[in-house]
């Protein structure tokens, strides 16, 4: 199908470089016929390529720290200024943990470090749905998407305070979900992601034996950050206004697959 977004405008947050799922999305969202602003903190973007996605797509860059509502503020005026209009869609695709970057166990967390992950990664959707719904920035039916993983819900040693992290974007998505849906129709949904090759995911301990588990347990293997961005793009149209308050597992089936045969294979010859 084409023309998916076609007369839609958004927002993409978190686009690095191209092993990123936002880099991704935004060519998607390209590719269907919507027009966008991309956004970064000024500190991510001097790390990044987003020029070079910018250039690609169309597309102009505001800078925003989505943890400082006055830049978030700006950051609405700004695009609707730009695309013409109120915003259709938004990607949050933010998340940071200093303990991780730091590989400080979970159990020694320094609560410093962790409530600034919070607030980066958590708490920002919240600023940004807060701000938007004040602004009255998104149209009637608007969607908006934030990525996450299922240490949200399961154990998982090496992601440490970002699985709490998560948990609580999910639980902002549901909540805020409501209160949107009520009043504008929006949609909020969270994409719970196989683990993927970008540079935040590779970036975390033992992430390459991980993901080969993870491939080899999903029946489908691991979604990559292309099929991710194609899944976006279907929340982001009208063929989804029905579906908010959602975690979505987008894995290959991993999320629901016990145990696989070729791991019961694997292990038995050892």
């Amino acid at each position: 199908m084409h023309n998916l977004l076609k007369g839609k405008r958004g927002i993409i947050t978190g686009a690095l470089d191209q092993n990123s799922i936002a880099w991704k999305v935004a060519e998607k969202a390209h590719e269907q016929g919507a027009t966008f602003v991309l956004t970064n903190a000024p500190i991510a973007m001097r790390m990044g390529e987003i020029k070079v996605l910018a250039e690609k797509t169309g597309s102009e860059i505001i800078p925003a720290d989505a943890t400082n509502v006055e830049e978030l503020t700006n950051l609405y005026t700004q695009a609707q200024e730009i695309l013409g209009g109120k915003i259709d869609f938004i990607l949050h695709s933010i998340g940071m943990s200093v303990n991780i970057r730091k590989n400080i166990p979970y159990t020694e967390s320094n609560y410093d470090y962790f409530m600034k992950g919070i607030d980066v990664s958590a708490l920002s959707l919240h600023k940004m749905l807060s701000v938007a719904k004040k602004m009255d920035a998104l149209n009637e039916g608007g969607s908006v998407v934030a990525l996450t993983y299922m240490a949200a819900q399961r154990t998982y040693p090496f992601y440490t305070d970002m699985a709490d992290i998560k948990a609580m974007l999910e639980s902002i998505a549901r909540s805020f979900g409501y209160h949107y849906g009520v009043e504008k129709k929006v949609r909020i949904n969270t994409v719970s992601q196989s683990p993927t090759k970008t540079t935040a995911g590779t970036g975390i301990k033992g992430f390459g034996d991980f993901y080969d588990f993870a491939d080899s347990i999903a029946p489908l293997g691991n979604a990559d950050a292309e099929s991710c961005a194609d899944y976006c793009i279907t929340l982001f149209s009208d063929l989804t206004r029905m579906v908010t308050m959602q975690n979505l597992f987008h894995d290959g089936g991993y999320s629901s697959t016990g145990v696989s045969t070729e791991v019961m294979e694997r292990l038995s010859q050892q």
